[in-house]
């Protein structure tokens, strides 16, 4: 039996699996309040033994790893698969560095855009490479890695 999906769907579980086939990963919008999604994010990582940089402009330490300060001190950006939990109006400049930076593989946890993020996505060629229609990897993260098997 072959299942058939929207085009848009199939798009979707595509860019999932290419984001976590990544050998690296980082999270910006991790912090110290335990119960924050961007946290939850971070953990998500690693408790499934993913390698993850957390990366924040202040805290040295986030979940017992050491941050980077911005997503240009990345050692392999065009290896890293990039979680994004931040407000939109951080989200657009990380997108413009994601475009520069040629980081193949992003993932915009729901809240994280808006329609200037989306608009940026769409004139710049991102849609491909980019999940921010309300993917969310604490929701299908587990099942999209449990499909890859």
């Amino acid at each position: 039996m072959h299942l058939r999906f929207p085009s848009s769907m199939a798009n979707t579980i595509q860019t999932q699996r290419h984001f976590l086939s990544s050998p690296h990963y980082a999270v910006v919008g991790a912090s110290t309040d335990q119960s924050k999604f961007g946290t939850k994010v971070l953990q998500w990582y690693i408790q499934r033994n993913k390698p993850v940089t957390p990366v924040h402009p202040s805290n040295d330490e986030l979940e017992g790893i050491k941050t980077i300060r911005s997503l240009n001190d990345l050692p392999n950006p065009t290896e890293t698969s990039l979680s994004i939990i931040t407000p939109a109006k951080i989200t657009i400049d990380l997108l413009k560095q994601v475009k520069e930076l040629s980081i193949p593989a992003v993932w915009c946890q729901p809240g994280s855009t808006d329609l200037t993020c989306v608009q940026f996505i769409k004139d710049n060629g991102l849609s491909d490479r980019v999940l921010f229609k309300g993917e969310c990897i604490l929701r299908e993260g587990d099942g999209v890695l449990q499909a890859m098997l």
